[in-house]
């Protein structure tokens, strides 16, 4: 789950995390009404959208004046951004966020993530922060600097310390820098975040450390301890085919191909979409029914992939362990009366009730093409669309 930039900075003020003062807008009145209430002479005037790259897109922008405000709030309210993070259909600005300026003396980047390879706690930092960091990483990523924190442990002082000197913080500074990784790493863990991301971490004229940015991600598996962050939640920003399957336990993923799949198991599934690229076509979702999928939740399945134009054909790809396959055969036998199937079917299963399985289907009367290997089921769901 996500969360916008002024709730993010919400949650590191409550954390200790200097941040600027801002407030947030929905209409142009509450941006002037917000630049009057902070006072001047200097706004930031931000598009509040899930995705970064705000600043390229022309979403974040400098007002000297309250017409300024004014004017620059009614050019990015509604406007449909387009960044890196959007693809090119963009996401549409329906939140502002009204912001002291800043004295930016030099920016800095600032992070931390789960990194399961070692099981621990990565902090990435660098000293180049800033709208271009994914272009530091590709080309200079001796100037990412990664430390990597013991869960049982914390984030030692001697570490802090490492990542201040990784990105030349000067040595007045440091103190209040190494203070922020702190507060940071504490906010990361009791958040129960994936992801926490500050850039850019400005340090003013001053020697002074604040965050100009916020982003987070949270495990969607540890909301139920969070209430308060499931309050922050903005369905707008969200893909509705998504919030639907969220609605009955699917796990499901709008992509950009046009074969719809539904399969029982995120490695499975994963494994699908890979032989279908393979075959030379791509898949438009990714769909895990879960173990317990009954009829309903097929039927369920099915009508969300059928609400997007593009999927041309439906690849069912079941592996019968927890999951039978006669359970999932009639679920695809209801679903395809009840939805009034009319683009290609392929239906590979093995496992658990197999062989009934197949025979449900065969005997469903149903236009349903069957496939033994997952070779074999992608290759005709493809020529199916060809």
């Amino acid at each position: 789950m996500k969360i916008h930039e002024y709730q993010g900075k919400e949650i590191l003020r409550n954390f200790g995390v200097p941040v600027p003062r801002g407030i947030p807008a929905f209409t142009v009145q509450e941006a002037v009404e917000a630049a009057q209430k902070l006072g001047g002479p200097v706004w930031v005037v931000k598009a509040q959208i899930h995705a970064g790259g705000r600043g390229k897109g022309g979403g974040v922008k400098v007002a000297k004046s309250v017409d300024d405000v004014k004017r620059l709030a009614g050019e990015i309210l509604g406007m449909q951004l387009k960044t890196h993070q959007t693809g090119p259909e963009g996401q549409k600005v329906r939140r502002l966020y009204i912001e002291d300026g800043a004295d930016i003396q030099k920016e800095y980047y600032l992070s931390v993530v789960t990194d399961r390879a070692t099981q621990n706690v990565a902090f990435i930092a660098s000293s180049e922060g800033g709208m271009d960091i994914e272009e530091v990483a590709h080309s200079t990523p001796e100037k990412i600097v990664k430390v990597f924190v013991n869960p049982l442990i914390g984030l030692t002082q001697a570490q802090g310390e490492e990542l201040a000197r990784g990105i030349g913080m000067p040595a007045d500074s440091q103190a209040q820098f190494i203070d922020i990784c702190q507060k940071l790493y504490k906010c990361y863990m009791d958040t129960d975040a994936s992801l926490v991301e500050i850039n850019p971490l400005n340090r003013d004229s001053k020697g002074k450390v604040i965050a100009l940015d916020a982003k987070f991600n949270f495990d969607s598996n540890a909301l139920f301890r969070h209430p308060e962050i499931v309050a922050l939640r903005d369905l707008d920003e969200e893909d509705a085919a998504e919030i639907e399957a969220s609605k009955f336990d699917l796990a499901y993923i709008s992509l950009d191909g046009n074969i719809g799949c539904l399969v029982n198991g995120a490695g499975l599934a994963m494994a699908t979409m890979d032989t279908i690229k393979l075959f030379g076509a791509s898949p438009a979702n990714f769909l895990d029914v879960g173990g317990g999928a009954t009829p309903e939740k097929v039927t369920e399945a099915f009508k969300i992939m059928l609400k997007n134009p593009k999927v041309k054909a439906i690849l069912v790809n079941i592996f019968g362990g927890i999951m039978r396959c006669d359970t999932i055969a009639t679920g695809v036998i209801t679903a395809c009366k009840a939805v009034n199937l009319n683009v290609p079917l392929v239906v590979r299963m093995k496992g658990t009730n197999e062989e009934l399985g197949k025979r449900l289907l065969a005997e469903s009367g149903l236009p349903i093409i069957s496939a033994d290997t997952m070779a074999e089921a992608a290759q005709k769901v493809v020529a199916a669309v060809k």
